[in-house]
């Protein structure tokens, strides 16, 4: 496999782990730093086993780290870039909207 197929399998498992609206909204939730497990499960209606699930595949991936604070875990984004990456992808879909608003504006 050349270099260029691993990047491409690598950018793909990326964005997979991004693929579920749980994980993006995790990812939010850290982009002003550190947060409790604890704080985060309140903003986020699911069972505990399944959040941590997705915790465990942001980590996994090597988006977020952790560490222990006596009975807390603390997680953080483990790279600034997420903020960016999340950024991006937010401004496709802003493009995105306004070029369908035009298209619509000239249908009518």
């Amino acid at each position: 496999m050349v270099a260029e197929d691993i990047v491409n399998k690598l950018t793909a498992e990326l964005f997979k782990t991004l693929g579920h609206p749980v994980r993006v909204k995790i990812l939010r939730m850290l982009r002003d730093g550190e947060r409790c497990v604890c704080e985060m499960i309140e903003e986020i209606d699911i069972e505990q086993s399944n959040f941590s699930q997705h915790l465990g595949l942001l980590k996994k991936q090597g988006l977020i780290d952790s560490r222990k604070d006596g009975q807390r875990v603390i997680y953080w984004l483990a790279y600034p870039s997420v903020n960016e990456l999340i950024g991006a992808a937010e401004q496709t879909l802003s493009e995105q909207i306004g070029h369908s608003q035009g298209l619509l504006k000239f249908l009518k």
